[in-house]
């Protein structure tokens, strides 16, 4: 499928998303949101991909909402927010692994986006936060809810209310990214890190992803129970199989997702 706003670039088993309107900041409109629903539904639909990375093209990750939109909010507010939970929930709803290498900055709904990725890389020059406080608002794609879930309330409450970013190195800290990296090196680190989950059993990977996800809305006992439930499912996979024989052998494991 042709895209505008968005690169769709496969490469193996992995797709790459380039969020493409680097004269924007990459910054969200509707057109892009509904590109990214797309492309999320086209990656679900081919069952030989098995991770996604998402970026943006030029210096910034995704600056958030487009400016040039957002004085629609005055007369249609709906439309906007639309914009933000549009692309949230194309993103959360990937089934294989996602993985955000985040160029630049990552404000409002571009950090929502991010937020929506199972692993967040950074680079030394990133800049993430939600300035909507600033603007009378406050973020309308699932921020206010997956942020505190990574960081914790304290973090998220603090980033919300001041409406100030954070550099990469504080990001790491605070354990919204997982690693920091140079600027030149961000695209071959989040190449490695993909390449590490394509190797691993894709079954295994996306049960692996839906435990800890629906986990975090269930009590201990409830998640305890879906984690024995999947355990028990991959239990009869050929990929499980394999996994034994290429331990025993002393070799990496040749997984079909079967």
């Amino acid at each position: 499928m042709p895209y505008t706003n968005l690169v769709y670039d496969k490469r193996e088993q992995t797709v790459w998303l380039t969020l493409n309107r680097p004269h924007q900041g990459n910054a969200l409109n509707l057109d892009l949101a509904n590109e990214l629903r797309d492309a999320c539904r086209e990656i679900n639909e081919d069952e030989d991909v098995r991770a996604v990375v998402v970026t943006g093209a030029g210096a910034s990750f995704c600056s958030g909402l487009d400016p040039e939109d957002l004085s629609s909010m005055i007369s249609d507010p709906v439309k906007q927010a639309n914009a933000a939970s549009i692309a949230a929930a194309a993103l959360a709803s990937v089934n294989c692994a996602a993985i955000a290498a985040i160029n630049g900055d990552a404000l409002g709904a571009g950090l929502e986006l991010a937020l929506c990725c199972d692993i967040r890389i950074a680079s030394g020059n990133a800049s993430l936060g939600f300035p909507e406080t600033a603007y009378g608002l406050i973020p309308g794609g699932g921020g206010t809810q997956r942020l505190s879930r990574i960081v914790g309330k304290g973090k998220a409450t603090e980033m919300l209310l001041t409406a100030d970013p954070i550099e990469a190195g504080e990001a790491y800290r605070v354990g919204l990214v997982s690693s920091v990296v140079a600027e030149g090196d961000l695209m071959d680190e989040a190449e490695a890190v993909a390449g590490r989950i394509v190797s691993r059993a894709p079954i295994a990977v996306a049960y692996g992803k839906e435990a800890v996800n629906k986990g975090m809305d269930m009590t201990l006992a409830q998640g305890l129970r879906l984690e024995a439930d999947l355990s028990f499912l991959l239990q009869s996979t050929a990929d499980r199989a394999e996994g034994i024989r290429a331990f025993i052998e002393k070799r990496s494991g040749q997984f079909k997702g079967e």
